[in-house]
């Protein structure tokens, strides 16, 4: 271990920075915040990347990262470590400076401090604090977050997402998620977080190319980026991605972390047996190369084995293995899951809704049943004769029977395009056969995820197009019963039918009582664009349009689309805003529960995950009443609607109990919506439910949990000093410093007694901070506060936190002072404190400093602020070798005033000691070295030994599998679930060779991290400690003393 302590010479140096050092960049002064030796190749020389922060006041908060050795003029500068002693600061003044100093030394060898949580702009419930205190408490973060529909996963991400940047533990950052996610992803993670991302597109990859020349790779253009997994995983998203990856894992790996929502979409689909997807096969091909990874579903067992043992694999490699059952100590470890039903606060109360299942009861006309009728003819007659063509035609009628369950302007559109398709222009493509691989993309591009609804439309079109050409021609009934089918909707679909009657009457009866809009609100869901379009022109001819009624699709604008739900979000009293009718492409990832608790599905979703992201849009975290109602639109006569509702409430229930709709029921909902059957049968989903219970357990006893995660919490912040008057303290000081307006006043008509204020008006790079103060609806200027209690629940105050603008430029300024020359420094970094008599007899220096200790390749392990110093004497200075009387001097002393003799008396002392003052620091960094010393030794050995009994514990689980015998009627497998089965094999076989290779090359990553200990001792402040008689007296006795 060596010890490193800043010296009094200013040295030009070719050597790489280390964390802390100020260095001169491109004619600026930089503080070096990431150092990192291990992105290039071992054949090329050595060359360090440098991510650098500005301390210059115009560019505060200006980052870059730099090649090193191949920065012209760029230099290492070191200055003297002590402050000279030219004036005082107030006490409260450098008690801010020293809080904005402290604040910055996030990367503790303690894994208790939790510190994401005081750099979010959310009320965080405690309950998503555990994936944060699992994701510290674990040398490669891997977890799977499998809670409820609406908990809030994308917030406990992003707490974990916050913390491994600030303990340096990731810089690359990847999510992949669902397109319709993206911009919630981003928006989120700015507003919430304060972090930057980029989503990556085609369009984003046009822009890289013509800013960047034709060879820039979007993976590596941003360290954090978002993109959706269906563009990912083809074409030229996947083709980029290979460019960049390694040709075996790195160690260190190549990138940090990995995000994946909806996760769920990425494990193997189930027949007989697990055949892997596209999006499959894209995160097996990443997820080596990445050193953590983060899963989110609210549906991780899908109650085939198979299925959920790939995505432990996928999640874990060196934990799980594909069709090998996870033992429940390796899963609890990485699987966090709770349910609604399971939260409650302190006192006991159900933190989240009820949810009640109402049936919006439809009467049919006589042409409408008949319209049905003819439809179901009309697919009897074409299955009576199409069995080669099974499965096309059953695509092809499943989506004629969803349409018009939906509306008939959506019936139509698509009846039309089949009519036409097979009536003959397909002909010539039928006689010379179908490609059968040009039709599966296209049925499969109809299950993607899409964001726009005209993108998902042409999808839909292409595929029915594709799968009609295959099937034989009409005969002359079936043709004259399209005829009447084709005549019926069109005339159907320029008026309202029974369905948007029944919907007519509930609206006025919920929403306009008497003739009179109340306060209440609604949102009507709907999967097809057309019906949106017709239900709107249907509830605006009937005076339900206007201000009281806003749409949502996919492909809009972004910008309006922030408007709507911004208005929809707003407190009523605000906004005219009481209807949404919204597609299912705009809908996924909005949050609308601020003033909304009623929902209506237009059409019954036929798949039940798509109907629990509807009502998720309510039913979640921030819901303010005790109970969300979900609509639905039945039969009202024959007992149908009355099955339905019962069959709802049946998965309602179950999804209650585990989270998600099983999938062996999910395929019954479609004869169930269609009337083909009465009940669902859940018999061999209860067993497959039981056998998912036994890996995927919801946690029941979390009070006791929730406690301590919430003691954790308090226990940073008190001694972190992460409080909203210490918060607001440093943001008041270092607008003073810079000669800015102070806040003013302000008041919150329902909460009198809360701390908050006024922004000032602030200009130059200050501006920033003004940035989100508009209210998104109102657009009125909103007051600020430092105290999450203040603004929890509200959207008419902004939460100013850690990682706030405003607090970002106010730390940046204060650390900058650090390093600041005598001639334009705004703080003397030196203050007075008094004790009593019994306390301290003589006076005294402590001086504050900032310890890094780093590891190899300048991993940085951890940071805080110690303190050293000793009696001041003329005739030397005395070290002070207890730390614990140092604090007590601290913690006992009073601000204080000493007049300028004795000032010049002490700071003649100091100039005169400065040596044996540095030297005590050197001590106490050496001492602290070696207390922490020990620490990281046993986190280095514990990371060892879980890593060797990880790979051990695999091997053997490997090993057991490939001497189990292949399964015995593989001639029922298809050919696709033949050659996984063989790939799977291949792949464990292969998994098992890589095993030794890989645990030597782990031990040394682990080693790496953890040797060469370097202290790096930056002295921050001088605090001269007086007695209180000592300060009173003489300058005669002063001298005497």
């Amino acid at each position: 271990m060596t010890n490193a302590v800043t010296n009094h010479t200013s040295v030009l140096s070719s050597t790489a920075p280390e964390p802390g050092q100020l260095v001169e960049v491109r004619r600026r002064q930089w503080i070096v915040s990431d150092v990192d030796a291990s992105t290039v190749s071992p054949e090329l020389p050595k060359q360090s990347l440098v991510k650098l922060s500005s301390i210059d006041e115009d560019a505060l908060g200006e980052e870059i990262e730099v090649l090193w050795e191949l920065e012209p003029g760029a230099h290492v500068i070191e200055r003297a470590g002590l402050p000279t002693l030219s004036g005082l600061d107030d006490p409260s003044t450098l008690e801010a400076f020293l809080d904005a100093v402290r604040w910055g030394a996030v990367t503790n060898a303690d894994r208790g401090y939790l510190q994401a949580p005081f750099r979010s702009g959310v009320s965080i419930e405690d309950y998503q604090l555990d994936p944060l205190v699992r994701a510290i408490d674990m040398a490669r973060t891997n977890l799977l977050i499998a809670d409820d529909v609406g908990l809030g996963k994308t917030i406990e991400a992003g707490l974990v997402i916050q913390e491994m940047l600030l303990r340096h533990r990731a810089r690359t950052i990847l999510v992949l998620c669902p397109s319709s996610l993206q911009e919630k992803w981003r928006s989120e993670m700015a507003e919430k977080f304060g972090l930057e991302f980029r989503i990556v597109d085609t369009d984003s990859v046009k822009r890289s190319r013509r800013d960047r020349g034709l060879h820039a790779n979007p993976w590596t253009s941003f360290p954090r980026l978002i993109a959706s997994i269906d563009w990912a995983k083809q074409g030229e998203g996947i083709r980029l991605m290979r460019d960049v990856l390694p040709p075996q894992p790195t160690f260190p790996r190549r990138f940090d972390m990995l995000v994946v929502d909806e996760a769920h979409n990425v494990a193997p689909t189930v027949g007989k047996y697990a055949v892997e997807s596209l999006r499959t096969r894209l995160v097996r091909l990443l997820a080596p190369h990445f050193q953590h990874k983060l899963f989110l579903t609210a549906t991780p067992h899908d109650g085939y084995t198979e299925s959920f043992t790939a995505l432990l694999e996928l999640l874990d490699d060196q934990r799980f293995s594909r069709n090998i059952l996870p033992s429940e100590d390796q899963l609890a470890r990485v699987m966090v899951r709770r349910l609604k039903s399971d939260l409650v606060d302190a006192k006991g109360n159900k933190l989240y809704p009820e949810r009640r299942l109402e049936a919006l009861n439809v009467e049919y006309t006589a042409e409408e049943r008949e319209a049905r009728q003819l439809l179901e003819q009309y697919i009897a007659s074409r299955e009576k004769h199409d069995e080669r063509e099974g499965a096309v035609s059953h695509f092809v009628h499943q989506l004629l029977r969803k349409r018009l369950a939906s509306s008939p302007a959506a019936f139509m559109s698509t009846l039309a395009r089949h009519t036409a398709t097979i009536e003959g222009k397909g002909e010539a493509r039928r006689t010379s056969g179908l490609d059968e691989r040009i039709l599966r993309r296209a049925i499969a591009k109809t299950e993607e995820d899409y964001a726009d609804d005209d993108t998902r439309e042409a999808a839909e079109s292409e595929a029915i197009e594709e799968a009609s050409r295959r099937l034989r021609p009409l005969t002359s009934d079936e043709k004259k019963v399209l005829g009447r089918l084709r005549s019926w909707a069109e005339q159907a679909s320029h008026k309202p039918d029974s369905k948007a009657g029944a919907l007519l009457r509930w609206l006025e009866e919920n929403l306009r009582p008497k003739g009179q809009w109340s306060n209440a609100r609604v949102i009507l869901f709907t999967e097809y664009r057309a019906t949106q379009k017709w239900l709107h022109e249907i509830l605006a001819s009937h005076d339900l349009g206007g201000e009281r009624l806003a749409l949502l699709f996919g492909g809009m604008d972004p910008k309006e689309r922030e408007t709507i739900k911004a208005a929809f979000q707003a407190d009523p009293r605000e906004s005219q805003v009481r209807i949404l009718l919204a597609t299912d492409a705009a809908s996924e990832g909005i949050d609308l529960q601020n003033h909304c608790n009623l929902l209506v599905h237009v059409e019954i979703p036929y798949n039940p995950n798509v109907m629990e992201q509807r009502n998720g849009r309510v039913d979640r975290h921030g819901q303010k009443q005790s109970e969300v109602v979900i609509w639905h639109p039945v039969d009202a006569s024959g007992g149908h609607g009355d099955d339905i509702i019962r069959a709802l409430k049946k998965l309602d229930s179950m999804r209650a109990d585990m989270g998600s709709v099983n999938p062996v029921i999910a395929p019954q909902l479609p004869a169930l919506l269609e009337g083909r059957r009465r009940e669902l049968d859940t018999s061999l989903a209860e067993k497959r439910i039981e056998r998912a219970r036994r890996y995927v357990k919801a946690e029941r006893e979390l009070r006791e949990r929730i406690a301590k995660l919430h003691e954790r919490l308090t226990t940073t912040r008190s001694e972190q000093h992460l409080t909203p008057d210490r918060i607001e303290r440093v943001v008041r000081v270092a607008l003073a410093l810079t000669d800015k307006p102070d806040f003013t006043p302000a008041k919150l008509a329902d909460l009198p007694a809360a701390r908050v204020f006024q922004m000032p008006a602030l200009a130059g790079s200050w501006s920033r901070c003004l940035d989100g103060l508009e209210h998104p609806y109102t657009k009125r200027i909103r007051p600020i506060t430092f105290d999450h209690d203040a603004a929890k629940g509200r959207d008419d105050v902004v939460l100013v936190h850690l990682n706030h603008p405003l607090v970002q430029m106010s730390l940046r300024l204060l650390r900058a002072e650090v390093w600041a020359r005598d001639d334009v420094k705004k703080l003397n970094r030196v203050t007075v404190r008094t004790l009593p008599e019994a306390k301290l007899d003589a006076p005294a220096v402590l001086v504050v400093s900032r310890l890094v200790i780093t590891g190899g390749n300048h991993h940085r392990l951890h940071e805080e602020l110690t303190e050293a110093g000793g009696y001041l004497r003329d005739a030397g200075f005395k070290r002070e070798d207890g730390i614990t009387k140092l604090r007590d001097w601290l913690d006992s002393s009073a601000p204080g005033a000493i007049d300028d003799s004795l000032f010049d008396a002490l700071r003649t002392r100091f100039t005169k000691h400065t040596e044996a003052v540095l030297s005590a620091v050197t001590t106490r960094s050496r001492d602290r070295l070696k207390g922490l010393g020990s620490t990281i030794e046993a986190r280095k050995r514990k990371e060892i030994d879980e890593m060797t009994q990880l790979l051990d514990h695999l091997a053997k689980n490997l090993e057991a599998e490939l001497k189990r015998e292949e399964p015995k009627q593989l001639s029922l497998f298809s050919e696709d679930e033949r050659t996984q089965l063989r790939r799977d094999r291949l792949a464990l076989e292969a998994r098992l060779r890589r095993i030794p290779e890989e645990r030597e090359r782990e031990r040394l990553a682990i080693e790496d991290r953890h040797t060469g200990l370097v202290d790096h001792t930056f002295p921050v402040s001088v605090i001269l400690l007086v007695p209180e008689s000592l300060a009173k007296r003489s300058p005669a006795d002063r001298r005497r003393a």
